[in-house]
């Protein structure tokens, strides 16, 4: 048996985004954001993902500019982590995820939270000017902003909050949106996100074209 299907690469790529192009709704996204945009419907396989797509006005230049002086990219999860594709980055940037530190568990118990929020806490030394990609976890991502509001000297350059779930994404991705910080941000509104489309973003903002065979 044989079935009838592309097994071109280069052709399913073409043909994937030649689909996105013509039912996805674009024109509401802006210039610059448009590839970023594109790698996310391509990534969750969603043109309607474009529906709940919100950003800041300067999310875009504010991360390149981050990128490519250096600065690092925050996981809150291991897949966003290891979905980045570090021969695309600008500046050999570093990627941490820290969820293997040995003091998470006390620091969560410590703060009566999750393990990946408690991560955020050992973010601190590096969060200033950082990008930070949350694809999991919205108490990560809720304590991102509590910390930024105690100290704005720690305020990151872009903050990609885009978590998947059923308790707390919609709430923690509005929070982000609305934020009274000045966080440049992009989000999916409502329940849709993960490592998937998050990495998806990330690594178009570094100029890779995300192709998978």
């Amino acid at each position: 048996m044989r079935y009838d299907y592309q097994t071109d690469g280069a052709e399913i790529y073409r043909q994937s985004f030649a689909i996105i192009e013509a039912e996805a709704d674009l024109d509401r996204v802006p210039a610059e954001l448009r590839p970023v945009a594109v790698r996310m419907v391509h990534a969750s396989g969603q043109v309607d993902l474009l529906d709940d797509l919100a950003w800041s006005p300067d999310l875009a230049a504010s991360a390149t500019a981050a990128l490519r002086r250096g600065a690092p990219i925050l996981c809150d999860s291991r897949m966003v982590a290891s979905g980045i594709i570090r021969s695309r980055l600008p500046r050999d940037n570093q990627v941490l995820c820290l969820l293997g530190d040995p003091r998470l568990d006390t620091l969560a118990a410590e703060l009566g939270t999750t393990r990946t929020a408690a991560a955020v806490e050992l973010w601190r030394p590096v969060l200033p000017g950082a990008v930070v990609a949350i694809g999991n976890a919205p108490t990560a991502l809720f304590h991102l902003l509590e910390v930024v509001a105690q100290d704005p000297d720690l305020t990151p350059a872009a903050v990609l909050g885009i978590p998947v779930g059923f308790v707390g994404a919609a709430e923690s991705k509005r929070a982000l949106a609305g934020n009274p910080l000045g966080l440049e941000y992009l989000v999916v509104h409502g329940r849709r996100g993960g490592s998937a489309v998050t990495v998806a973003a990330i690594n178009a903002l570094c100029g890779s074209d995300g192709r998978t065979g």
